[in-house]
């Protein structure tokens, strides 16, 4: 029973939302996110951003003509997010295929002339699963009480733990089809090398064989 415990305790852990960071980007640069996430999980990313203000030496939030451009592919590379907000701003969607999913972002400093040359910094907060909910909403709208609420929260987190096992078990086939796909491709090209080695023995003992026959030492 306890393994089972520390298992789940484990993937609890892996279901934590991504703690915040924040990047600096500069004019017409992209920086990209790797997420793994499982199928049928919801993800919501909130931003803001601050310009370098050369005169106080510091970053202040920035104007909001500044604009930040999201795009967000799935491991097939097809776009499922593609879209332009303000200066400070929320995202989300919803993975359809399991695996990593790229999260890029960049700001429209083209159209922003303060931003020609400067350096901007963007705070960046990615949540996954059921961390995307806000539970505080959820039991105000719906009327839950704290139990009803706690009860809805195990249920979830159970629900993304199982997604999250069914994740890892589709990582680990695909390990598996690549490492019989490279066992399999090392065992033919073992065989090639073997039947070319044995090629050039025949070839060079018929070619001693001759040269000993033209020479009349045989």
């Amino acid at each position: 029973m306890q393994p089972c415990v520390l298992a789940l305790l484990l993937l609890a852990l892996f279901c934590s939302r991504a703690p915040a960071l924040y990047f600096h980007i500069g004019e017409l640069e992209k920086k990209c996110f790797i997420e793994e996430i499982p199928d049928e999980t919801m993800i919501i990313g909130n931003y803001r951003t601050q310009l370098y203000d050369k005169q106080k030496e510091e970053y202040l939030p920035a104007s909001p003509g500044l604009g930040m451009f999201v795009e967000v592919k799935d491991p097939d590379e097809k776009v499922i997010l593609s879209r332009q907000y303000g200066s400070e701003g929320r995202f989300t969607f919803t993975s359809h295929t399991p695996g990593e999913h790229q999260i890029c972002l960049h700001s429209n400093s083209s159209k922003f002339s303060l931003f020609v040359g400067g350096t901007l910094r963007v705070h960046l907060d990615i949540q996954v699963g059921e961390h995307a909910n806000n539970y505080a909403e959820i039991a105000a709208k719906d009327k839950l009480t704290e139990l009803q609420l706690r009860v809805r929260q195990l249920v979830e987190q159970v629900d993304q733990i199982q997604k999250e096992q069914n994740y890892q078990r589709y990582r680990e086939e695909r390990f598996r089809q690549t490492s019989e796909s490279t066992n399999q491709r090392v065992l033919w090209w073992s065989i090639v090398q073997t039947l070319i080695l044995v090629a050039i023995g025949i070839w060079q003992m018929r070619h001693l064989k001759s040269f000993f026959e033209a020479k009349k030492l045989v």
